[in-house]
């Protein structure tokens, strides 16, 4: 990637000079040429002196190591002095360029090295998806198992899930990922009593190597889990960018877990205390409404359990989810009246009431709101 040339990019490597009309061009120091560069090999200097560099035609790039393997990239649009004891080299960015250079001791040439692509592509790349699915499973289910070319990923919206895979039985509960490989057979199954709510993507992947991921239990971080909401709302909002928004947002959920991966708890990229107390609020937050989205629920209800003020809890759902804590709730009992639908052991007037919705027409209003469909059209749809 091509930087741009500033005071702070380049201290590590020599100093910026002005850029005044009459300072732009570098002062003789000795032995002074103009360059010109074309595109391919272009010679690697090692700097004996300090070395003065200066634009001249056309779009020119710097190159400048400190061990002669990794480069820094500039774009070379006003005149630098380089230290003694730095290697560089400098090629055309588009077409022919020049440029001008002076030493008091001409930099010795070491090396040459190809100039063709200074541009940054992709390490992890999602070429595709094949499913994303929101599963609400009965209490109890069991899927047998399967195995497919494509890796998958699944992340425990609510409840919990055991995973099978390799002889290895995890148990995911809300807010845990894990990814299975190319053609891993796995299985699914719930306990007695517990109906999950999960996600399931199976994708194509180029790039960086995910084997560090693969049947293993992560808790998502909460930027993980909000990429993941942002995943599903561009899937019930679908026009002509969702899909390209929801294979980006994969794209960055996955390097997210391996850099978690990469840097685990007591690494460099751990998390500051403030961001993971602000997680675990919203996570006890997301756990207390689950577990209770049978009751009547309140913005401030939910605070007192998380031990915030209600102003606080709605900040941090703003922040991190993109939505009300209010919003939040009212999407959870929607959800839930869809497990209760399908298990078809009440009316829907009973639902209504189950959920401390005032009345059954608020309830069927809301639904369809949601969902685009009435709850008659949904338990037709389910049974």
């Amino acid at each position: 990637m091509i930087r741009n040339l500033n005071q702070v990019s380049f201290q590590g490597f020599g100093t910026i000079l002005p850029e005044r009309a009459h300072t732009a061009k570098i002062v003789d120091k000795g032995a002074r040429q103009t360059l010109q560069l074309q595109s391919g090999d272009a010679p690697v200097y090692q700097a004996v002196s300090e070395t003065w560099l200066n634009c001249g035609t056309g779009m020119s790039v710097l190159s400048v190591s400190n061990d002669g393997e990794s480069y820094f990239h500039f774009y070379l649009d006003k005149p630098v002095c380089v230290r003694s004891g730095i290697t560089f080299s400098v090629a055309p960015f588009r077409g022919d360029s020049s440029y001008e250079m002076a030493a008091g001791v001409w930099p010795e040439v070491i090396g040459m090295r190809n100039t063709e692509s200074l541009r940054v592509d992709h390490r992890l790349h999602v070429e595709g998806l094949y499913t994303f699915f929101y599963h609400e499973k009965e209490q109890g289910f069991l899927f047998p198992g399967e195995s497919h070319p494509m890796p998958e990923l699944t992340y425990v919206d609510q409840g919990s899930l055991h995973s099978v895979a390799d002889g290895q039985d995890l148990l995911l509960k809300q807010g845990d990922i894990v990814i299975y490989g190319p053609d891993q057979w796995h299985m699914q199954y719930a306990d007695i009593g517990v109906a999950p709510r999960y996600v399931t993507i199976s994708f194509d992947l180029n790039g960086a190597d995910i084997t560090p991921l693969l049947n293993r239990k992560f808790t998502a971080p909460q930027q993980a889990v909000t990429l993941l909401q942002q995943m599903l709302r561009e899937q019930e909002r679908m026009d002509a960018f969702s899909n390209d928004m929801i294979i980006s947002q994969l794209s960055m959920l996955l390097l997210l877990l391996l850099r978690e991966s990469e840097n685990p708890s007591g690494g460099k990229l751990q998390t500051s205390n403030a961001v993971h107390s602000e997680n675990e609020i919203i996570r006890q937050a997301q756990i207390f409404i689950s577990t209770h989205i049978r009751e009547k629920l309140s913005v401030p209800l939910v605070a007192r359990q998380v031990d915030v003020s209600p102003s606080y809890l709605t900040a941090l759902f703003h922040k991190n989810l993109q939505i009300s804590p209010g919003e939040y709730i009212r999407r959870i009992k929607l959800q839930e009246s869809k497990q209760m639908i399908r298990e078809n052991d009440l009316n829907f007037t009973e639902i209504a009431a189950a959920l401390q919705y005032s009345t059954v027409h608020h309830f069927s209003r809301q639904f369809k709101e949601k969902f685009g469909i009435t709850p008659t059209e949904y338990a037709k749809s389910v049974r």
